[in-house]
């Protein structure tokens, strides 16, 4: 980014969250991009089964989870070591997270 150029003054994409948990009652979306919030961003499901949330996020690089039915997750089925990961990096929980990088 310029030096020029504030972060205020980038333009935000509309970024598409999808996590795939067909059984869950409910699932909500914690990260870097709303202070790690448990509780502000709730997903949406689908018929298909796959749960949806679509975020304003300005360019850069963002760290997230999911919470299905209260438990933090990267995906339900997911939550081993990951080493090697391109869309995982190790946290100060011993756990992963999901990275994104917003273009």
């Amino acid at each position: 980014m310029p030096p020029s150029v504030q972060k205020s003054e980038m333009k935000s994409k509309a970024t598409q969250f999808t996590c795939h948990a067909s059984d869950a009652r409910e699932v909500r979306l914690a990260g870097t991009f709303n202070g790690w919030s448990p509780t502000s961003t709730p997903l949406t499901k689908s018929a298909n089964g796959q749960w949806t949330a679509t975020l304003p996020l300005h360019p850069g690089r963002y760290e997230f989870k999911f919470l299905v039915d209260g438990v933090w997750c990267c995906e339900p089925g997911c939550d081993g070591p990951h080493h090697g990961c391109p869309n995982c990096v190790g946290n100060a929980q011993g756990t992963m997270n999901r990275v994104i990088n917003v273009i």
